[in-house]
């Protein structure tokens, strides 16, 4: 079957995507959980036995508190509560923790640090699993034991307001609740007075035993401009007066020294990078404050000691304790001692024994070897010195050798529950190697069946022949029998489920056959390479120009990249590896450029006509047709069209190189990114700051000018207005928001949300696009117009850069200006007159795309997704429309690069009909190249230190991409339907 370079390639990428898919359903794992299925422990174990006395401690221990509040502001970093922040917008919260009776804890937060793992968290005391980051957007009802349904079942009235993030995790729990939406991110107003204009009205009622209070507006305030903005003192302050009014109103309700105390817990799901962001792992967003309030606790006295540091985890089994409710089956924290030291010594050996023994049982259900843990052997050794101490207790001592022996055991318990604790942690990864195991080998068949094909499919007439005679053959059914076989042996005898065991026989029989068919294929294919060898060149000369420098630069920047993806170091600052390729690639260029227009005639004597191979199915081509190994010396092939050139754009192209140096060195130092000097303070922040709204206003409109002046030559006079209307709303939604100012914009107070503005936008944006496919329509089906083509392909490219404009943030749009000043210049100084063959150019595209990816601020951390983007003209949260924008604005570089790509070759279709299909092809392979190996580096390093932190982010961004290159490819594929004919018509 003869099929089109750019059809092969788009298959083979969504193939490919499959496979992906596949794998990374297997390898964000399943945290560790406990195999009952009868909640938690409805009958607590006893205390431990002494020798000779039955213990009659066997009953669930008394709750600690009569109520409890928790107030949980959503991105409290640790600093605004104990740093300068905290005294100065704080000061009730800040008397509390120096003076008050309180305990105060730093409470550690684990990668992803988004809010729906993080709730997890906090009720049910376990380590969500990485793959919540994606689920975050859409919480599914929580299925695993957790506080919440503890509290219900021992008859617990709760109250919930804020976040409806925990209306959709535990539906039918609250006998009252108000939810609001926490993807809203323009808005930190009305989320925060929503929770709290219900406070007087529930503050002065008793018909609830638990308060639940969650606050957006500073994680907005975050989003909207980062840490250090003016908006985050007034909201701290906010926080401080309602942290007063609750503890107040709490404690004018204590009835006396008999009745229990009331609990106020103030923490944060997550804290805030430097950017204003979150989901990765740096101390700002791991890091967040836990304030244990009540008046049972002592006074603090004497001086102020730093808070300690504690998992998030702990607060689940802390509060069950304090609620006296049992643990959650699945939690792996432990008790913070502070909140039991009033009590007396045979109370808090209960608690530390009830939560190391539901620490033990987990682990005794996850490991086969639990009884050779260090942690379960230290529980075992204090459950004896336990007995022991029970015994001098039942017999009346009293002496000073009670008390010591009961520190003694407190102590073996704490280490005990920390052990355990640490070693349940690093069990929560379950791998599902079956799937990992398939989803690899489809990847890995579709690049070497993209790499086998590359001389043909890159080749004059960009088509190759994909033979379906291996599907016919033994081999192929033998491969899909022992492929069934094999899932049938795992699918049976696997302890834990598989995800690609639950899909349908139908299905997995499909993958089957697809993996066999792959396999079938490449053997086809490699025999023909290997099998019948074409003879070897006669001629030296051919030989040795078959690669051009650039060519090497590029293969070996290619291979270079690939490789540095076995680092984590090179991973977490991999903007540095795209900054130098791209660096050395301009270096190159220049001196190709030199060498072109001042040595074509020396070239051409070293380099003569008969040094440049043509393939048989091109002959009769064009000279500016691709060999059969799909990379020409373009660059070479142009010496005579030198001497007719100006000197004054023999200049500029001289000039060029340099000028994109320039322009990559000052994006370089608008957004700091990666990990060891993301901290540093950078343009973008000192444009960001309150004091410079000024000049940020002023680059903001320079930026947009710019913009309308670089796209608008080739537009139609219908989208040059719609195109200046549109870059207008841009401005004015930034000045609606309060990002940027109109001279006449004197304060704050006309400050909006900006939907109007936005709204406005997305019609020109829309317009604008629909315009270009018009053209595109009109020069597909009714005429091979190609210059029609062209306008259309333009103009949703103009779309693009307008909707993109649209969600970046103001610093940013000299980003966007660089990015056309270097397409514009490259296009007419560079690979125009260096005549590069396609497999160059697309190369390029794409290293500048991802270059590019980071200049705009992103690394591999999920903390550097702008969320915001993703909500820009929306008045509330509707799911598939902030995913899109949210994924346009974050891959915006790599994305308007590859469209670029594609108006590129399609204006060079009539010098060479497979311009299109040999970039598609290139751009394909470009892509599966390293998807697949790091999915096999992934696989290996799947217990590596950093793989949750640094790996994990990284084959997320991964595969999305590959998700994104594919219907990239599939319209490359679209645009290129009428390529056969022209080829054959040549």
């Amino acid at each position: 079957m003869r099929l089109r370079s750019g059809v092969f390639a788009s298959s083979c990428l969504l193939v490919q995507a499959l496979g992906v898919g596949l794998f990374l359903r297997g390898f964000f794992p399943v945290p560790v959980r406990s195999r009952s299925r009868d909640g938690a422990l409805a009958h607590p174990p006893p205390e431990p036995p002494p020798p000779g006395f039955p213990s009659n401690w066997t009953r669930m221990p008394s709750p600690l508190f009569k109520k409890v509040v928790i107030v949980l502001i959503d991105a409290l970093r640790d600093d605004f509560v104990f740093g300068s922040k905290g005294k100065r917008f704080m000061p009730y919260t800040t008397q509390l923790v120096e003076k008050g009776t309180s305990h105060s804890f730093i409470a550690e937060a684990k990668p992803p640090t988004v809010t729906m793992p993080r709730i997890k968290a906090l009720t049910t005391g376990s380590v969500p699993g990485f793959i919540d980051v994606i689920m975050n957007l859409n919480s599914p009802a929580l299925l695993e034991d957790n506080l919440i349904w503890q509290a219900r079942a021992a008859g617990k009235r709760i109250i919930f307001y804020g976040d409806d993030t925990w209306v959709r995790l535990f539906p039918k729990q609250f006998v009252e609740y108000d939810g609001t939406t926490s993807f809203f991110v323009s808005d930190y107003t009305e989320v925060d007075d929503n929770v709290t204009r219900h406070l007087d009205h529930v503050l002065k009622r008793e018909d609830w035993d638990l308060l639940i209070l969650h606050y957006l507006g500073l994680d907005h305030i975050g989003h909207l401009s980062g840490p250090s903005s003016p908006l985050v003192g007034p909201k701290l302050s906010e926080m401080d007066n309602v942290i007063k009014k609750i503890h107040t109103s709490l404690l004018s309700k204590e009835d006396g020294e008999a009745a229990l105390p009331y609990l106020l817990v103030v923490c944060g799901d997550h804290g805030m990078s430097e950017t204003g962001s979150h989901g990765g792992s740096s101390d700002g967003e791991v890091h967040t404050p836990l304030l244990l309030i009540s008046s049972g606790f002592d006074r603090i006295s004497g001086s102020v000691k730093p808070p300690e540091r504690v998992q998030q985890t702990d607060i689940a089994v802390t509060l069950a304790i304090g609620l006296g409710l049992p643990i959650s089956r699945n939690s792996v924290g432990k008790l913070l001692l502070p909140v039991v030291q009033h009590k007396t010594m045979r109370e808090q050996l209960r608690y530390l024994h009830l939560n190391g023994f539901q620490l033990s049982r987990l682990l005794q259900e996850n490991m086969p070897t639990y009884e050779k843990d260090p942690g379960f052997e230290q529980f075992k050794m204090a459950e004896k010195s336990h007995g022991n101490w029970i015994k001098l207790y039942l017999e009346g001592n009293t002496s000073e050798i009670l008390l010591n022996l009961g520190k003694k055991v407190l102590k073996q318990y704490l280490e005990a529950l920390k052990t355990l604790s640490s070693s349940l942690s690093e069990q929560v990864a379950q791998y599902d190697m079956y799937s990992m195991i398939v989803g690899t080998v489809i990847v890995l068949e579709v690049m070497l069946l993209l790499l086998l094909s590359t001389p043909k499919a890159l080749s004059g007439r960009a088509e190759l022949e994909v033979p379906l005679s291996p599907l016919c053959s033994l081999l192929f059914y033998l491969m899909c029998v022992m492929l069934c076989a094999v899932h049938v042996v795992v699918c049976t005898s696997a302890e834990s489920s598989c995800y690609f065991c639950s899909l349908s026989w139908l299905t997995a029989l499909g993958v089957m056959v697809l993996m066999s068919g792959l396999l079938g294929v490449i053997l086809s294919a490699v025999e023909k390479a290997f099998g019948n060898p074409r003879p070897s060149t006669k001629n030296p000369a051919a030989a040795a120009s078959s690669w051009s420098e650039l060519d090497v630069l590029i293969l070996a920047g290619t291979v270079g990249h690939v490789s540095s993806l076995s680092a984590s170091s090179f991973i977490e600052e991999e903007h540095q590896t795209w900054y130098f390729l791209v660096n050395t690639l301009c270096l190159a260029l220049a001196q190709q450029i030199g060498r072109h227009y001042f040595l074509a005639n020396e070239c051409d004597l070293q380099l003569p006509s008969a040094a440049r191979p043509i393939s048989e199915e091109g002959k009769g081509a064009s000279p500016h047709h691709w060999n059969d190994g799909g990379l020409a010396q373009g660059d070479l092939r142009t010496g005579t069209s030198a001497e007719h050139v100006s000197s004054s754009e023999k200049w500029m192209a001289l000039l060029t190189p340099w000028i994109i140096l320039v322009c990559c060195r000052l994006l370089r130092s608008l957004n700091q990114t990666g990990v060891q000097w993301a901290h540093r303070p950078d343009l973008g922040h000192w444009l960001t700051s309150s004091e410079h709204k000024a000049e940020l206003s002023l680059l903001a409109s320079g930026s947009l000018v710019m913009i309308l002046i670089l796209v608008q030559q080739r537009c139609s006079l219908v989208s040059k207005i719609a195109m200046a209307l549109g870059l207008l709303g841009v401005y004015s939604y930034r000045a609606a928001i309060g990002n940027v100012e109109f001279p006449w914009q004197q304060d704050s107070k006309d400050i909006s949300k900006g939907i109007v503005e936005a709204r406005f936008v997305y019609i020109f944006v829309l317009g604008i696009i629909f315009s270009g496919t018009k053209d595109l329509l009109k020069s597909q089906v009714l005429s091979a117009d190609t210059k029609t083509k062209f306008t259309g392909l333009w103009e949703i490219y103009s779309g693009l850069v307008l909707l993109a404009a649209l969600l970046f943030r103001p610093h940013n749009l000299p980003v966007l200006v660089f990015c056309l000043l270097i397409q514009a210049m490259m296009t007419k100084y560079i690979w125009k007159p260096l005549e590069c063959d396609a497999a160059q150019v697309t190369i390029m595209h794409y290293w500048f795309g991802q270059a590019f990816f980071f200049f705009q601020g992103n690394s591999n951390s999920i903390a550097s997704v702008d969320v915001s983007a993703g909500f820009v003209g929306l008045d509330n949260y509707v799911e598939i429309p902030a995913i899109i924008l949210t994924g346009v604005a974050t891959y915006s570089g790599p994305f308007l690069w590859a469209i670029h790509l594609l108006c590129y070759l399609s204006s060079e279709v009539s010098r060479n009909p497979a311009a299109v299909g040999h970039g598609c092809f290139c751009y394909a392979l470009l892509r599966s190249i390293p998807v697949t190996v790091y999915i096999i580096l992934v696989t290996g390093f799947r217990y590596h230190l950093f793989i949750w932190s640094v790996f994990s982010p990284k084959l997320l961004y991964e595969g999305v991409h590959v998700f994104i290159t594919a219907g990239v490819c599939t319209f490359f594929t679209a645009m290129d339907q009428n390529h056969l004919r022209k080829v054959q018509d040549r």
